[in-house]
């Protein structure tokens, strides 16, 4: 189904509009925080999304090193999250993180693209139990892993 042309956030989208990962992505990364910090589409499944973050100089932490901070890397894993429920639930409802917990594994490579993987792996009516990985390369050599839960906010996801 496409969207209505007055559709501007995803909170316009009409209730019985299934949310595509590839899309939705699109709008969400056009506009806002994940907008300027420049996350793009990657790949996605039936409970998980992959989001881009491409390095840039003005997103590293330390300049001597030339590691992207974390800030961008956890808000790149709050969004591949997010998404990841969505897409498991199929549609979008507006949640709040609860807790979102990330282990730093390794510093991330400088000039590479982070890759964020989040998999929502539980729904309940209104809490999703999420799960993923930031890596830079190669999955099973990550640069972080993340796990926490967000509560649906305005209706259920079930």
């Amino acid at each position: 189904m496409k969207p209505p042309e007055t559709v501007k956030t995803l909170q316009d989208l009409p209730p019985d509009f299934v949310f595509d990962p590839a899309r939705a992505s699109k709008m969400m990364t056009r506009h806002g925080h994940g907008g300027w910090l420049g996350f793009a589409y990657h790949a996605h499944g039936p409970d998980w999304v992959e989001l881009a973050l491409p390095w840039r100089e003005d997103l590293v932490g330390v300049a001597e090193t030339g590691v992207l901070a974390s800030g961008p890397i956890i808000s790149l894993m709050d969004n591949a999250t997010s998404m990841a429920v969505w897409t498991l639930a199929g549609r979008f409802t507006a949640h709040a993180t609860l807790d979102l917990r990330v282990d730093y594994m390794r510093a991330a490579v400088p000039g590479k693209t982070i890759i964020g993987r989040g998999e929502c792996y539980k729904l309940t009516r209104t809490i999703s139990f999420i799960r993923g990985i930031a890596y830079d390369g190669d999955p099973d050599d990550p640069v972080a892993h993340v796990i926490g839960t967000f509560m649906a906010t305005h209706g259920a996801y079930l």
